[in-house]
């Protein structure tokens, strides 16, 4: 399924002229206009492809129906995705969940769709169909090499199947570590995974980074072996300038100061980039946005300050991804809403007044600092939002379209509804 051009246009006629007063209210007090418009049209967030299926708990999983049978179908739907919010213009595949078998066709519908290929992600948290080692006890840390090896290819074959595609980075989340106090040695479980990491390193194209995630617990509830952002710098600095830390917002202690560890990747040149959700409790994989706003606002705060300190390019000098399972939601739907969350808190970081800001910090005046902070988090910068994605030729209202074209009832006529997406 596709949606024309012109269906967009028809949903918005009726929505133009209330849009278009909201609009002019809130750029009235905004000197910048053009030039956070330009940015904010520029911003694009990579949809995973296994976000494109109902996600689940260890307790079940409930199908919406019309998910996507293949990953020609995943690629469609971030098309609807995209052409709606003009804002998901790639997709990151998770291997071996969505292996291309024909990767020129597939970069093909991908371009017809306005679409590229983002981070390309393996899997050694599972074991797979065929494959001659487990990975219950680890994948990169294990004592056995021969199960090492066996993820170290994996990963190798991940980066090629990548060059196929056109993706830049490969992005590593490892679910290795222990469970019970001297299930293993920590210092030789550590140096083991470097070793593994240097070999999957010295693999990469010299364009190409390599992404490396952590996380606190789950699966393993004892110790992860790049259990937080200190761990996985450690290993970037080892490995050399193409190796960053990767920041999944939910793989983080509850009150963790997640935008003090981003400003502080950004002013050492080893932030990767994000795998966007948010958390009540744990790894939930909510909405982004959902639970947290404001501190996702801090990020974007700390995001465009530190990017602005070093010259970078918003829009491109990292990666921005989604990483959530919608158990109750339609994942497009909850895609659709995550993006729109991300763009809010980017839209409100730029209206921040950085040099009244700075002068603030400077004069220790804490209470004005605050002020201008909270001021720019309650301005509704929506307006802004649908302005942008009409200038992109999207939706003024990406949900209210999705919705009114009635995109899911649509898939299910088209695949079905007790389809199940491949790799959930």
């Amino acid at each position: 399924m596709q949606i024309e051009k012109h269906l967009i246009d028809e949903y918005n006629h009726p929505l133009a002229k209330k849009h278009q007063r909201n609009f002019e209210h809130i750029a009235a007090d905004i000197n910048n206009l053009d030039s956070i418009l330009k940015k904010l049209v520029a911003f694009n967030v990579a949809i995973p492809s296994w976000a494109l299926g109902t996600g689940g708990t260890r307790f079940g999983r409930f199908s919406g129906g019309g998910e996507p049978r293949s990953l020609e179908e995943k690629i469609e739907d971030v098309g609807i995705i995209h052409a709606l919010n003009r804002s998901s213009n790639s997709i990151s595949l998770h291997i071996p969940w969505d292996i291309p078998d024909n990767a020129t066709s597939i970069k093909q519908l991908a371009s017809q769709l306005g679409l590229h290929f983002d981070a390309v992600n393996s899997n050694t948290f599972q074991d797979q169909a065929n494959a001659a080692h487990s990975y219950k006890y680890g994948s990169l840390h294990h004592v056995d090499k021969l199960v090492r090896s066996q993820a170290i290819e994996h990963n190798i074959q991940v980066i090629d199947y990548g060059k196929e595609l056109g993706s830049k980075a490969l992005s590593v989340w490892l679910s290795d570590g222990s469970n019970f106090p001297g299930q293993l040695n920590f210092r030789q479980a550590f140096q083991r995974t470097h070793e593994s990491l240097q070999e999957i390193y010295n693999a990469l194209p010299n364009d190409w980074k390599l992404w490396i995630e952590y996380k606190p617990f789950e699966p393993n509830f004892y110790s992860t072996t790049i259990g937080d952002w200190g761990q996985s710098l450690l290993l970037a600095n080892k490995l050399g300038d193409k190796a960053a830390t990767l920041v999944d917002l939910g793989h983080h202690l509850q009150g963790t100061n997640i935008e003090q560890i981003v400003s502080l990747l950004l002013m050492e040149g080893k932030l990767a980039g994000f795998h966007f959700n948010d958390s009540k409790y744990g790894d939930d994989d909510l909405t982004v946005g959902s639970i947290n706003p404001y501190q996702l606002f801090l990020i974007f705060n700390e995001l465009v300050e530190g990017m602005d300190a070093r010259g970078m390019a918003h829009a491109t000098a990292i990666g921005w991804m989604i990483d959530a399972s919608h158990n109750v939601k339609d994942p497009m739907e909850d895609l659709l809403q995550s993006v729109q969350a991300l763009k809010i808190a980017y839209a409100q970081a730029l209206l921040i007044d950085t040099k009244a800001l700075k002068a603030a910090q400077q004069d220790n005046d804490v209470t004005l600092a605050q002020e201008i902070l909270q001021q720019a988090y309650r301005t509704d910068v929506r307006p802004l939002i649908a302005e942008a994605g009409l200038q992109a030729g999207g939706s003024l209202d990406p949900i209210g379209a999705y919705r009114k074209l009635e995109v899911r009832n649509n898939l299910i006529k088209e695949r079905g509804l007790k389809t199940i997406a491949t790799g959930l």
